[in-house]
């Protein structure tokens, strides 16, 4: 486990998947499905869920929904699993009132992004300003959240040390991509701050800089396998951490920056799970989208590969060497 300070005992250590929020063809949020996928994860060596981040497409849900999905959550999830709840909102008063309410239903802890449609203007001052706020009256701990590709607004490297001091900020998720910054956050925080990868992509070498773990889109097809990177890192076997690494780049790249949430739903289909349909404006992926996406996960040996001969989508010619 990670140390953590006495004024914040959270523990983020391990594999957390940003859970999607499955939708029913009428578009509305099925809870059914919901506690079915969340029954299947329970069978994983995960250390808790984030609810509600961008893989949950909390920008296309009501703050009522964003609270009812959290809620029906936490009856499914293990009392010794993190309950994560996204509470980010535009406005500090918005992000507050939210923060209230998924501690009230049961989260331990909320993820909170950094404020976009003013980009401008969200200095590492106004940044602080906003967190700071959320922090002093949150019931829970609260995890900064950077995802810059989304928002195009990156939470400075000195926000995030001013902010790490205050008692109730209990770590970060950083999407960035940018292990030095990650190692600059781990050295110049206190000891109790915990950096989380915000993709799987750079996982191993996020570990080798000091975080704690990772919430990654990858964690909700591939949890064991991040979990087994994890521990092969900490038990000093370099090489297959690698290993494993460097066989779930592809399908990582997959499921984020190729094919997004989408791709994501269109995996979980295709090993059992229930992704089902996203929410406009975002659209699901074309024929010959699902058919490159299955041949990827083939190749990272997440579903079975079909007979030799067989081609995806598009022409590209598989490589089905077994890892």
């Amino acid at each position: 486990m990670n140390p953590t300070t006495s004024d914040n005992p959270l523990s983020l250590d391990g594999v957390f998947p940003p859970i999607p929020t499955p939708f029913n063809t009428d578009g509305d949020i099925d809870l059914d499905r919901l506690r079915d996928n969340l029954d299947r994860w329970n069978e994983q060596p995960l250390s808790g869920y984030v609810v509600g981040g961008s893989n949950g497409e909390f920008v296309s849900l009501t703050p009522d929904e964003r609270v009812e999905v959290v809620q029906e959550a936490g009856v499914t999830i293990p009392s010794d699993r993190l309950l994560i709840a996204g509470s980010g909102m535009e406005s500090t008063r918005a992000t507050v009132d939210l923060t209230l309410q998924m501690a009230e239903v049961g989260a331990d802890a909320v993820i909170v992004v950094t404020p976009s449609y003013y980009k401008r203007f969200m200095s590492a001052a106004a940044l602080e300003n906003h967190y700071r706020q959320v922090a002093d009256v949150s019931p829970v701990p609260i995890i900064l959240y950077s995802v810059p590709a989304n928002t195009g607004v990156d939470l400075q490297l000195e926000a995030v040390v001013r902010l790490a001091n205050h008692p109730n900020v209990a770590g970060i998720k950083d999407s960035g991509g940018s292990v030095a910054k990650i190692g600059a956050m781990v050295h110049e925080t206190p000891d109790g701050f915990q950096v989380l990868a915000g993709s799987a992509g750079f996982l191993l070498g996020a570990l080798a800089v000091g975080a704690v773990g990772t919430v990654a889109a990858l964690a909700n097809i591939a949890g064991p396998e991040l979990v087994g990177m994890l521990t092969q890192y900490r038990s000093g076997n370099l090489a297959l951490a690698q290993e494993i690494q460097q066989r779930l780049i592809e399908v990582n790249t997959a499921v984020t920056t190729r094919f997004g949430v989408p791709g994501l739903k269109a995996a979980l289909d295709m090993m059992g799970y229930y992704g089902g349909p996203v929410r406009s404006p975002l659209l699901p992926l074309s024929d010959e989208e699902r058919g490159t996406l299955r041949w990827v996960l083939e190749k990272a040996g997440l579903i079975l590969i079909p007979p030799a001969g067989s081609e995806p989508a598009g022409g590209l010619t598989p490589n089905l060497r077994e890892d």
